[in-house]
């Protein structure tokens, strides 16, 4: 029987039906935040900044984005304030997608494929967002995912959910449960 045979075996098919136990049995496989992500389904794309002698425009959405860059059209969009150094994570749903920018502040947002059929099961990624060098994330359902804020005195974030929110498909795991060592700063 392979690793991945053993890690997989009693796996849950639903976001709730996942377990602390279950996550800590997993090997993970952390991956360099500075290649692009391995996760299937996630993609980041660079947001067009227009810049001119009386400030900025940075674009957060446009419809053709959907079959050109593989996002979702978002049903249900609200901002989020993150005070600087809170971890919130761990996230998991079912069905929706969660589509993240940052407008305000540097944000680590770390993403952890626990899809057992997914070719990339246990694989890590750890992606940065800000405003000096906006981009726009895509999550997938069952891929868990959470962020630190790095800049004071907070970060912002805009999400763009394929669904309207639910609270039936909205898991959280702590923050410290796996993967604790994942989050920046560190010191080196």
């Amino acid at each position: 029987m392979s690793a991945r045979d053993t890690q997989t075996q009693a796996q849950p098919m639903r976001a709730g039906d996942v377990t602390v136990e279950w996550l800590q049995s997993l090997r993970y496989q952390v991956q360099s935040p500075y290649r692009p992500p391995t996760i299937a389904g996630v993609a980041v794309l660079d947001l067009k900044v227009h810049l001119d002698g009386r400030g900025d425009v940075i674009e957060l959405w446009s419809r053709p984005w959907v079959e050109r860059h593989e996002l979702v059209a978002p049903q249900h969009i609200y901002q989020s304030a993150t005070d600087y150094g809170v971890t919130k994570c761990w996230h998991l749903h079912d069905i929706h997608t969660d589509q993240f920018t940052v407008t305000r502040g540097k944000l680590q947002v770390t993403l952890v494929d626990i899809r057992p059929d997914s070719p990339t099961f246990g694989h890590v990624n750890p992606i940065f967002l800000g405003a000096q060098q906006p981009r726009l994330i895509k999550i997938p359902p069952m891929v868990m995912h959470g962020w630190k804020a790095l800049t004071p005195p907070e970060v912002i974030v805009v999400n763009l959910q394929s669904h309207v929110y639910d609270a039936a498909d909205e898991w959280k795991f702590p923050w410290d449960c796996v993967l604790h060592e994942v989050w920046e700063p560190r010191n080196g």
